[in-house]
């Protein structure tokens, strides 16, 4: 549905030049490949600045890539300009998370926008936005104005303003980074409804974890312009492949070790320590005294430092940081029968033994 190909976008600084003199530009993309299926809810996420709203400002063409080719619905959007860009791109959606709501305009009116630009008969643009109205919960509200909404009954509006033109595809840039986190949630259930409902393809950026957590189905990290990392958003949540995957984990899950023993962790091994790790347990792993098993079995003494249990979507991770604590001999061995089983081990460090 959405598929971007060697995409990238470079911008010149209007009045800044490099030491040959030439104008100095920034790369915000860097030769991006990227696949979105129909009927998906994608997320991308990534710090500030890593390149996530130039991304999905390039899938509509409102910024036009430098090179690469973007297609949506089956067409290169990047082989057409003028007015067949424009038909194009009625087939695309996108909210914002300023809401871009006219002041002066009652609910059912902003909602009826693009439709007037498009031509439609007042009698068809009413048939089209009645209806919209009651999938997002405003029916009541149609003659109201933005000024007598709340942030999330603005975003409800923009939500349907967007769905008026029947796209195949919505664009969502940080739609909720502007509400609390009940508002957040509800706005979620209502575009995971409109997925289900509609069919519609749904390419989500934020740099909130919470949000992939509760509606993607596939999530891509983006960093410095370039996509580092693209994953399943269970296989992502249970073990990222990157450093920076795995910081935005702990972030998210609050899952370190106490300071005390952060400044106490050693990078390298030895017989006068032992190793300190952080494991994720998912599927079976979950319900499996592992833990027990490991302690009686390979002969170490296991302290648990932190535990937690998190539900993403349909998937149970159990994630836990913890000191195995035996001669060297035996501690490798526990490491083994750890990574033998159905979990992710990442050993933090080593910490002096007591003993």
């Amino acid at each position: 549905m959405i598929r971007l190909h060697n995409v990238s976008k470079t911008y010149t600084l209007k009045g800044r030049r490099d030491d040959n003199g030439s104008p100095r530009t920034i790369q915000a993309l860097k030769h991006i490949d990227f696949h979105v299926p129909a009927g998906r809810i994608h997320g991308v996420i990534g710090l500030s600045g890593a390149g996530k709203s130039t991304l999905i400002r390039c899938v509509n063409l409102l910024e036009r890539p430098t090179t690469g080719t973007v297609t949506v619905n089956g067409q290169e959007l990047t082989a057409l300009s003028g007015p067949a860009l424009n038909e194009a791109r009625h087939g695309i959606g996108m909210i914002f998370q300023h809401f871009n709501l006219l002041t002066n305009r009652t609910v059912f009116a902003n909602v009826a926008l693009p439709l007037e630009l498009m031509g439609m008969p007042r009698s068809a643009i009413r048939e089209r936005v009645t209806p919209l109205l009651e999938l997002v919960g405003l029916d009541d509200k149609a003659s109201q104005y933005p000024a007598q909404l709340s942030g999330g009954q603005k975003q409800r509006v923009a939500i349907a303003r967007a769905l008026a033109s029947r796209p195949k595809v919505l664009l969502c840039d940080e739609a909720t980074s502007a509400l609390d986190p009940q508002t957040t949630a509800s706005i979620l259930a209502l575009l995971r409804d409109i997925n289900h409902k509609l069919g519609l393809t749904i390419l989500l950026i934020t740099h909130e974890m919470e949000v992939v957590k509760s509606i993607c189905h596939r999530v891509s990290l983006i960093s410095d312009g370039e996509l580092v990392e693209e994953a399943e958003v269970g296989d992502f949540f249970t073990a990222p492949q990157t450093r920076l995957g795995r910081d935005f984990l702990n972030d998210f899950l609050k899952l370190e070790p106490p300071r005390a023993l952060i400044d106490r962790l050693e990078d390298t091994p030895s017989r006068n320590n032992h190793p300190v790790v952080r494991l994720a347990f998912s599927g079976d792993a979950v319900s499996t005294p592992l833990i027990s098993r490991l302690a009686r079995e390979c002969s170490v003494d296991v302290s648990i430092l932190q535990a937690k249990v998190e539900s993403i979507q349909e998937r149970t991770l159990g994630l836990m940081i913890a000191e195995l604590m035996g001669t060297p001999d035996k501690t490798r061995e526990a490491l083994d029968y750890l990574e033998s089983h159905d979990l992710h081990v990442e050993v933090l460090g080593h910490v002096q033994r007591n003993d």
